[in-house]
């Protein structure tokens, strides 16, 4: 179908159009400008959303707070009141500059022999600035091993991994850009150098092993505790978990939802309990022993 409209060539004679062309020139090209405002208003509000939660990132520097003296710990791990792993920690400051924490864990019991894990850990931290310098964990399985080696600064943390698989080995290095990142170790040394009064919350980036995440600390009271180290006055803490998306948006956590903490409301503020629920339902850390070195056993 053709008609004429009040158009003229460049010859100045009417120009017969097409109702094809008509639909081009007055649906598609408003489309397509649509659609790319749509695409440019999209991504301003992804930079602000981006922007919007860096911006409420916690911002107190390090906290008066007494510093952890060396000491050794054990804890148990499982779900629904069974067993399924022990792990041994040990917290020592070998130079003037520098916390280090060494931790070994392993499956035990039935669990062990339907899951196989023993994993190892070396975590180092500034302890002037409690900033990340370095994190090493091996993990064990039964027919494979994997190792992954973290190295931060004041901008990104560069991660190795190694897959060993007997017959294979895969080392793969990633970057992930960010400032001030924590890993699990600082993290957990940063809060206990804060007030930790009631009410109050923390949002701070981690970097654990492999993703980054944004972690939400609240202060949600006082309470009291008992565990197999012994009856405590205890600090109740709130975590929730974000994933940090390679363009720094936030994503849901696929396998963690919350958890909660008690540390002891003490000189030490020793983690004394986590109960975490994930998608397989609610597992546990529990302290079972601890002693300072070079001082009695408590």
């Amino acid at each position: 179908m053709y008609f004429f409209v009040r158009m003229k060539s460049s010859a100045g004679t009417p120009m017969v159009v097409s109702t094809a062309t008509v639909q081009r020139m007055f649906f598609r090209t408003p489309f397509r400008i649509t659609r790319c405002a749509i695409t440019i208003l999209l991504a301003s509000w992804t930079g602000s959303f981006a922007a919007d939660w860096q911006a409420t990132l916690s911002k107190e520097p390090v906290g008066n707070f007494p510093e952890l003296r060396p000491l050794r710990a054990s804890y148990r791990f499982g779900w629904s009141g069974v067993t399924a792993a022990t792990g041994e920690i040990h917290f020592s400051k070998p130079s003037n500059d520098r916390f280090q924490l060494e931790g070994t864990g392993r499956t035990i019991g039935f669990v062990r022999a339907l899951w196989k894990l023993d994993v190892t850990q070396r975590a180092a931290a500034n302890s002037q600035t409690l900033a990340p310098i370095e994190t090493e964990q091996s993990e064990s399985y039964r027919s494979k091993k994997i190792v992954t080696h973290l190295t931060f600064t004041n901008s990104r943390v560069i991660r190795t991994r190694t897959e060993d698989q007997g017959d294979n080995t895969e080392t793969k290095s990633k970057q992930f850009a960010f400032p001030n990142l924590f890993d699990l170790h600082s993290a957990a040394l940063y809060l206990r150098s804060q007030p930790l009064k009631e009410g109050s919350v923390y949002r701070l980036p981690v970097y654990p092993a492999t993703n980054a995440y944004l972690a939400i600390i609240k202060v949600t009271g006082r309470d009291r505790i008992s565990v197999h180290a012994g009856t405590y006055n205890a600090i109740k803490l709130d975590l929730q978990l974000k994933r940090i998306g390679k363009h720094l948006e936030l994503e849901p956590h696929k396998k963690f939802r919350r958890a909660t903490i008690w540390v002891s409301d003490d000189a030490e503020r020793l983690i004394l309990r986590i109960e975490a629920q994930i998608f397989v339902g609610t597992v546990f850390a529990e302290l079972q022993s601890m002693h300072f070195d070079n001082t009695n056993q408590r």
